[in-house]
């Protein structure tokens, strides 16, 4: 991996205009930034081993940013003093974390608030009456964070001993992690809201009081043109319908979003909350993926949230939008958050910006009882973050049997576990897709997906037909140098059902860049071939520490892909060859003669395409376009030597073949095709003709 002369500003966390790092109210989907104060900057840190110190929260103490860089430490203690501000007196006082792994123990002037266990979810406090405005208190936290992950939920965190998926695990990120904050509420505050826009016309809002008076309290809900109440009941919980007239749908192209003012009881003391929502329903039928009634088809590619220097931390708000606006420039609509719950601020810019999520929670690396429980344990307070945001279109659990010992198959108590995973979190939440175990082996599910990695483009354009066909089922994974065993779609070895949307949710390969952009061409453009799939996501978007196998290095610098741009491998319209390359930088021999080539259109658009015309021109050998992206012809005095009209070409379904003819270049050369309709290019890839070389060995991907 080449690292930058000049790495951009995410490569260390600077701090806001307040002088602290990350210092934006951290949950704006539940917004109660009006009085609040970040606790987040110098800490003072005592390790169990080591000279006591001070840390910089949130950041991980195995992390530069942190100040501490401290591996394998497993227990420490966190002190400051705050000083809550003198709001107003009748509010109650939240000590709020976004995130503490794994194990947070928490005093207040020597008084025990409580302890949480789990790494990845929320917890908070109620500290009224126990620091008074304006003094001083002593806050500390003990922190647990075990070097042996097996049992407890962790991802892609390094365990010791060694996990079995090690050589794709990173550095952990143990003690505060999250943003941590003290915010005011109304002496009876809203302590949960579930906003469901599923019904397109209509929130359906669940949510319950806590405080002084949750039973029996007017809730009041708005957003301009719309208004609905309730009155909590004996338990605190309150029920909303609240209609919209003339509803504004939310989309990726379109991400619209109503933000409600939730208000509880009338008094000075009352409690308000700003929660924002979309309406949009997500469906898995007949085979397909559907958004809003329109079919869908993911485009997505694989995200790991690590930063250089910071972890699992976002160095900053910035850097969470950045993400997503790189994924979107490679073409992408949907991002995998991959084994990690992801900062809620992310969520929300996902929200904003129209970027589709599928999320899914950390794992344990080994099954136990023990394991089962802890897993199990974190969905509660994870749908409860999460489930309110419109971007997140599929729930995820297992992965690839991590934490199931790799052998649902063989274990019925196993597949049973994964199960109970799938129908817990049904519980939870139905208004979007589960996938219990994603890549292998599904015992139940919404949708059926398979992780492959494949550098041989001939057996992968094989295994994907049979796969789309159904004439098998199953398919190799490479476990090891020499270890291979055969997967299977469902635990039991049959096929999946028709009616299950069928895609592909982990691929990719390659040594450098130019071997990854050849596959990163030829495989996508395989996976578009077969209408039967439902999508796809590429592993991944950026590299992550000895993991060289993003689009993006680690500081987010786009690589070179030799002339390939992934915003055309992975547009809504494509072309798709019918070839079998033979080796990056040669998918052809220099033709001798005139060449014949066979072009399909895979298109997703909302309409069929009418008017098109298929181009082809030779350039010199690694030439780009004049115009590289999708947003106008080639310059005119580029020299077409073919061309070709196309029929009328149907949303997702795969065009019959084009036939285009050119003269042979009698040099090694590139070859580009495009697709054109009144003066606009709609779709390109190319075709390179050259002597024949040997790529390399693949490498070793995520899993």
């Amino acid at each position: 991996m080449t690292v930058p002369k000049t790495r951009p500003a995410l490569s260390m966390p600077k701090p806001g205009a307040s002088g602290l790092p990350r210092p934006e109210y951290p949950r704006p989907d539940r917004d109660r930034s009006a009085r609040w104060l970040s606790l987040n900057g110098r800490w003072d840190f005592e390790p169990e081993w080591g000279d006591a110190t001070s840390i910089v929260v949130p950041f991980a103490w195995e992390t530069p940013a942190s100040g501490v860089v401290q591996s394998w430490l497993e227990h420490a203690v966190y002190t400051r003093w705050i000083t809550i501000p003198n709001w107003d007196e009748s509010a109650r006082i939240f000590l709020c974390f976004g995130a503490v792994n794994y194990r947070a123990t928490v005093y207040l002037d020597d008084a025990l608030l409580g302890e949480h266990v789990g790494g990845y979810t929320p917890f908070e406090y109620d500290i009224t009456g126990l620091a008074q405005p304006s003094k001083p208190a002593r806050l500390r936290v003990e922190v647990a964070a075990p070097a042996n992950k097996a049992d407890i939920p962790h991802g892609k965190q390094r365990s010791i001993p060694r996990d079995d998926y090690d050589g794709v695990c990173f550095t952990p990120s143990s003690g505060i992690w999250q943003p941590v904050w003290l915010e005011a509420r109304g002496r009876t505050y809203v302590t949960g809201l579930r906003i469901d826009g599923s019904a397109l016309d209509r929130f359906d809002i669940i949510g319950r009081l806590g405080g002084d008076q949750p039973a029996g309290t007017r809730v009041r809900i708005t957003s301009p043109g719309l208004e609905g109440a309730a009155v909590s009941g004996p338990d605190g919980q309150f029920r909303v319908s609240l209609p919209v007239t003339t509803p504004h749908l939310w989309t990726a192209s379109d991400p619209y979003l109503y933000v409600l003012d939730v208000r509880t009881g009338q008094a000075d003391d009352a409690d308000r909350l700003g929660a924002v929502a979309g309406l949009r329903r997500v469906e898995a039928s007949l085979g397909k993926l559907w958004l809003n009634g329109e079919r869908l088809y993911l485009r997505g590619v694989l995200d790991q949230g690590y930063w250089p220097s910071t972890g699992l931390t976002a160095p900053s708000t910035e850097a969470l939008r950045q993400d997503i606006e790189l994924a979107q420039r490679f073409g992408y609509n949907l991002v995998r958050k991959h084994i990690k719950l992801e900062d809620p601020l992310w969520l929300d810019w996902a929200d904003r910006i129209g970027m589709l999520a599928w999320c899914e929670p950390p794992g344990p690396s080994r099954y136990s009882p023990a394991s089962r429980a802890t897993f199990l344990a974190q969905l509660p307070d994870w749908i409860e973050r999460d489930a309110n945001h419109p971007s997140i279109i599929i729930w995820g659990l297992y992965n690839e049997e991590w934490g199931l010992n790799w052998d649902i198959s063989g274990s019925p108590e196993i597949a049973a576990a994964a199960r109970q995973a799938y129908r817990e979190l049904a519980v939870l939440d139905r208004t979007r897709p589960i996938v219990e175990n994603s890549g292998w082996s599904h015992v139940e599910t919404d949708l059926v997906d398979w992780h492959h990695y494949e550098t041989d483009p001939g057996r992968w354009a094989s295994r994907l037909a049979d796969l789309a066909q159904g004439t098998t089922s199953g398919f190799p994974v490479n476990l090891g140098p020499d270890f291979t065993v055969n997967k299977s779609l469902r635990a039991d070895g049959a096929a999946p059902s028709a009616d299950l949307p069928l895609l592909n949710s982990e691929y990719g390969g390659g040594v450098g860049s130019l071997e990854q952009a050849w596959l990163l061409r030829w495989q996508t453009q395989e996976l578009r071939r077969h209408d039967r799939f439902a999508g796809y996501v590429y592993t991944e978007l950026v590299d992550v520490e000895h993991e060289p196998v993003g689009l993006a290095d680690a500081w987010r610098q786009p690589k070179d892909l030799s002339g390939l741009q992934p915003a055309a491998v992975n547009a809504a319209t494509v072309l798709v060859v019918d070839l079998v390359p033979q080796a990056p930088g040669a998918d052809i021999p220099v033709p001798e003669a005139p060449l014949t080539l066979a072009v399909h259109i895979s298109h997703h658009g909302a309409k069929s395409l009418d008017g098109t015309v298929l181009n082809a021109a030779w350039t010199p050998a690694g030439a780009t376009l004049p115009t590289s992206q999708l947003d106008g012809p080639p310059a005119d005095d580029l020299t077409l030597c073919g061309s070709s009209a196309v029929g009328i070409v149907h949303p997702y379904k795969l065009s019959d073949p084009v036939w285009l003819t050119v003269k042979a270049p009698g040099q090694p050369a590139r070859l580009h095709l495009w697709l054109e309709q009144a003066g606009e290019r709609l779709a390109q890839t190319f075709i390179d003709a050259g002597p024949t070389r040997q790529p390399g060995r693949p490498a070793i991907l995520s899993g």
